[in-house]
């Protein structure tokens, strides 16, 4: 037993001055075991699907025929005269429903620097069957023509009475050059043709850089300005000068096959 001991220090003395590291250990000693890996479950380790918004299509002309959204619980605005809307989407128009699109409406309605924002003003949306003072509707191209009555457009949105007709065409696809995302673009429209319902007219860039009124024609052109879709900065009501632009009509650009 002496002898083994022995030569076991002799070799781990020949291993050290060769420049191995550490002795080897004695035949004796038992490993270290590795670490096991940790452990996934297979569920943990699946990916997790992203879920897509379905595309929004529609011809270029529908049938004017329409669906109409659930009412919200409250008004929005804390003070001032309530007026009713409801909001209703006309039938060939698929990937969108009116609930969707009403929240959509609603939300911008809602916020403070909107309409209601000068405390004068309370907007309040009611669902089938109920009165109301003015309706929002989501219009293919050419049925936008024909609630609007002013003639061949199927490009831009209007206001006709009590009917506020936003052109499904643009809020799909905004317009070019408008220099903001399209959320802000849907935010200026349905800003601007309710401004129409409240009795404002249109309105000019007040100077190069400015934000954009919303009363301003900003689907045609901003003149300088900066794309803006709400009435209120600050807290305070934000306009122009009352003025059009001669601003040439863009051509139509139909729809997509529903």
């Amino acid at each position: 037993m002496r002898g083994f001991r022995a030569g076991v220090a002799a070799l781990a003395a020949v291993a050290a001055l060769a420049g191995c590291g550490d002795a080897p250990p004695t035949p004796w000693a038992s490993p270290t075991p590795p670490a096991p890996a940790p452990s996934v479950s297979p569920e943990a380790a699946r990916p997790v699907p992203v879920r897509q918004a379905p595309a929004v299509t529609y011809p270029a002309r529908g049938h004017r025929q329409w669906r109409t959204a659930p009412g919200s619980a409250r008004p929005a605005g804390r003070s001032g005269t309530l007026l009713r809307y409801r909001v209703a989407v006309e039938r060939d128009i698929a990937g969108l429903t009116p609930a969707a699109f009403a929240d959509a409406v609603t939300a911008t309605l809602s916020d403070p620097r909107g309409w209601t924002g000068g405390g004068t003003l309370r907007l309040l949306r009611v669902g089938p069957g109920h009165a109301y003072d003015f309706t929002v509707y989501l219009a293919t191209p050419r049925t936008r023509d024909a609630l609007c009555g002013s003639g061949l457009d199927a490009y831009t949105s209007c206001r006709r009475g009590d009917k506020v007709v936003l052109n499904v065409a643009r809020w799909v696809k905004g317009v070019p050059r408008y220099g903001a995302p399209l959320p802000v673009y849907r935010q200026y429209m349905v800003n601007h043709e309710v401004g129409h319902r409240l009795g404002h007219g249109h309105e000019r860039c007040p100077g190069r850089g400015e934000p954009a009124p919303v009363m301003q024609q900003q689907t045609l052109g901003l003149h300088g300005c900066a794309a803006n879709p709400w009435p209120y900065r600050d807290g305070r009501r934000y306009s122009g000068t009352p003025g059009v632009y001669d601003d040439p009509l863009p051509a139509p650009d139909g729809g997509r096959p529903a």
